[in-house]
């Protein structure tokens, strides 16, 4: 009985003590009565001094982790309209750009709208490829083997299935035509005053392609003069009112290796466009004249071509024959000295070259027996004729490749136009074309196949260049090496320089590439002294 008294006591007292006692850390039970148990009122001074540093402390930790801990963030309010920019990439985690380019993640579409679609294309890998196109070595593009299909490709089957898509083995023979020009324009520019001298020997012509050789020169003659005093007013401008000036020249390719390539011999005749006063003047006698008839007569006889384009091709000059007599001299020498060979006649010019190109093709193929192949590459060419002309061409069986860009006003003159692609194919042989023809005398048509680029397609080029831009035999170079075909973006591949692009239509390229290619320290192109160079051939 002693013992269960002792221990009843025992835990009443426990039990007491246990209520009494207070955590001294929690403010919020602290009572007067906790120091009751204290035997002393300065034991109960200590303990409410010790508790209170004890909670200064407490609270000081529980602020600092407060800090630490992170929060939950409130859920936010759904946007109705997502403004992709800033504000985004604020959220967004650093793995989300991660692997893009600089240029990219930066999001220069919304920054900078109206070089929306040109923030790909400065990208990196594209300015690798801007410093490459911008560079003083040319980059050469693989010469295939011609051999068994060189006739196609001289449009024996007017180029069937290889203009859209453009076949990669044409696009390097037109751009390599049209570098032949290139060469006409360089030769003439370096030398544009005639002499008798020099009339008895072909010029020097810095020719693209080293497997071909000049062999004759050629000079187109106006028929109309300026007064005498215009010399007096500008002797040192005698060159543009001169009436006899070289226009380009004929050249054969001389290297075994590029023959068997080719499949045969090829002869160029290459024509520059118009560069004189005298020039411009016979391009405004815009009349229809007729043509010579031949032997086979009928629709034929109906053909007629513009008496200015005519006057430059017939007219001699007081020390060089016509152009006409110089271009069949030269043909029949070439032939009779290459007899037994497989030969092919390449004519090819720019602007007024492309107008006279089809005169020259049309007297070529009937001026002597078995004649090789002729074709004609014309590079922003006029209309030369009406619809008699070019029932006249195809009668003759002489292919015409007309590389036309949609923005250049020079292909639409001169004349009033009939019809073009499927109109006209419907004019073609109806009452009506013949009537028109008949009756308009300024009825006009195209000749041969066409190729069409366009300005718009080029994504270094201004959409609104301006109409020496869209005529300029370099641009148009520049759109063939990257047209793929008429539903596709310019090639990401083209290889063809911008170094001259940038030189002769520098004010119609995109700010963009011009301050890229400033900036590009290699790319100084007076430094390097390319102003006054010729590039070598990217396609050759």
């Amino acid at each position: 009985m002693l013992v269960g008294s002792q221990s009843v006591n025992l835990f009443q007292a426990t039990n007491r003590s246990f209520k009494n006692y207070t955590s001294p850390l929690n403010p919020l039970t602290r009572t007067p009565s906790s120091c009751s148990y204290s035997a002393s009122a300065s034991n109960c001074l200590t303990i409410k001094s010790s508790a209170a540093t004890s909670i200064s402390k407490t609270e000081l930790t529980l602020a600092n982790l407060d800090k630490l801990l992170p929060k939950s963030a409130p859920p936010q309010p759904p946007q109705l309209d997502p403004q992709p920019g800033i504000e985004d990439r604020k959220t967004k985690r650093p793995t989300e750009n991660k692997g893009k380019g600089f240029l990219e993640g930066l999001n220069l579409a919304r920054l900078w709208p109206q070089v929306k679609a040109a923030a790909e294309e400065m990208s990196p890998r594209h300015l690798k490829t801007l410093r490459r196109l911008l560079s003083k070595t040319a980059e050469y593009s693989p010469r295939n083997s011609l051999s068994s299909k060189w006739r196609e490709y001289h449009g024996s089957k007017n180029w069937a299935g290889l203009l859209d898509p453009l076949d990669e083995n044409l696009r390097r023979e037109v751009v390599r035509y049209g570098e032949f020009i290139q060469a006409a324009y360089q030769s003439f520019h370096s030398n544009p005053a005639m002499s008798v001298e020099e009339t008895q020997m072909p010029r020097n012509v810095a020719l693209p392609d080293r497997s071909y050789k000049v062999t004759k020169s050629l000079y187109a003659t106006s028929a109309i003069g300026l007064p005498d005093w215009v010399d007096d007013v500008a002797p040192d401008l005698g060159w543009m009112t001169q009436r006899s000036s070289w226009i380009g020249y004929v050249a054969v390719c001389d290297d075994r290796r590029e023959i068997a390539r080719m499949g045969r011999r090829d002869i160029v005749i290459a024509l520059r466009g118009t560069s004189t006063c005298l020039e411009w003047a016979e391009n405004m006698r815009a009349q229809l004249i007729q043509m010579p008839a031949t032997e086979e007569g009928g629709e034929e006889a109906q053909a007629k071509v513009e008496c200015g384009f005519q006057s430059l091709y017939k007219t001699p000059g007081a020390h060089v024959p016509s152009l006409s007599e110089s271009v069949v001299e030269e043909i029949k020498r070439l032939k009779e000295l290459y007899k037994g060979e497989q030969l092919s006649i390449t004519v090819t010019g720019h602007s007024l070259g492309a107008a006279i190109a089809l005169l020259v093709g049309d007297e070529l193929k009937t001026c002597a027996e078995d004649m090789p192949p002729v074709a004609v590459f014309s590079f922003g060419g006029p209309r030369v004729g009406n619809r008699g002309f070019a029932n006249r061409m195809e009668a003759k069986n002489v292919k015409v490749l007309r590389i036309v860009n949609s923005q250049d006003l020079i292909t639409r003159v001169p004349g009033i136009f009939i019809g073009e692609g499927v109109l006209e194919e419907k004019l073609k042989n109806s009452k009506l074309g013949d009537m028109l023809d008949k009756n308009l005398p300024l009825a006009y048509a195209h000749v041969g196949t066409e190729l069409r680029v366009d300005t718009k397609m080029s994504p270094y080029l201004k959409p609104n260049a301006d109409v020496a831009c869209c005529h300029d035999l370099e641009a148009y170079l520049h759109l063939v090496d990257g047209f793929l075909a008429s539903n596709c973006p310019f090639r990401k591949n083209a290889k063809r320089s911008l170094v001259r692009l940038l030189q002769d239509q520098g004010s119609n390229v995109k700010k963009l590439y011009i301050s890229k290619a400033n900036n590009l320290s290699s790319l100084n192109l007076e430094r390097e002294g390319l102003m006054a160079s010729c590039l070598p051939s990217p396609s050759s």
